[in-house]
């Protein structure tokens, strides 16, 4: 999922094409768990740039994604018209999560830190900012960009293993703290 930046929407799937000839579209969703896309409600489409309401009265899985059918969009010929366009949803619509575990937005824009006294005699060093996150099928995936203050100017790549790699998370400090090597890679 992704912001829609400054909407306060996320991005949680896109209309993929058609299924059947009533109306019915296919999503692929963005979300880790695709049964809950029903529960969010209040969809909005973008479409040319602008945010629309739209209401799906029906949403079903479908192989690894979901098809879905759109309130008044009752043929095939219309339910075109839809392909291509991103779903989003209020990020108040999202469910909360257990304590430990995180929307890849709430990570985002992070400093990262790590412990490396032999490079700079200092007990944590501030590796970058989170730009954002990749998503690799074993693990999910660090992006840290260098920013004001940061060691060097590298981009880093390091594997989000809460308890491993990830040492702790401080949404209220802004920060995570990795057990990471400055010259790792």
């Amino acid at each position: 999922m992704s912001e829609a930046h400054g909407t306060g929407l996320l991005v949680v799937g896109k209309i993929t094409g058609c299924f059947g000839i009533k109306g019915w579209v296919k999503i692929h969703p963005y979300t880790e768990m695709p049964e809950s896309f029903e529960k969010f409600g209040a969809w909005q489409l973008k479409r040319r740039g602008v945010y629309e309401a739209v209401e799906f009265d029906a949403v079903n899985r479908q192989g690894k994604g979901l098809v879905a059918h759109i309130r008044g969009v009752d043929d095939r010929t219309l339910a075109e018209q839809y392909r291509g366009l991103e779903i989003a949803v209020s990020a108040d619509a999202l469910p909360p999560l257990p304590e430990g575990d995180y929307y890849w937005r709430d990570l985002q824009g992070l400093a990262v830190w790590c412990q490396d006294a032999e490079h700079s005699g200092e007990e944590k060093v501030l590796l970058g900012n989170v730009d954002y996150l990749i998503e690799t099928g074993a693990n999910d995936v660090l992006v840290v960009k260098a920013c004001e203050g940061s060691i060097d100017e590298r981009e880093r790549l390091i594997p989000y293993l809460p308890g491993d790699t990830v040492v702790r998370v401080d949404l209220e400090e802004a920060l995570i703290e990795v057990d990471w090597f400055v010259d790792e890679e």
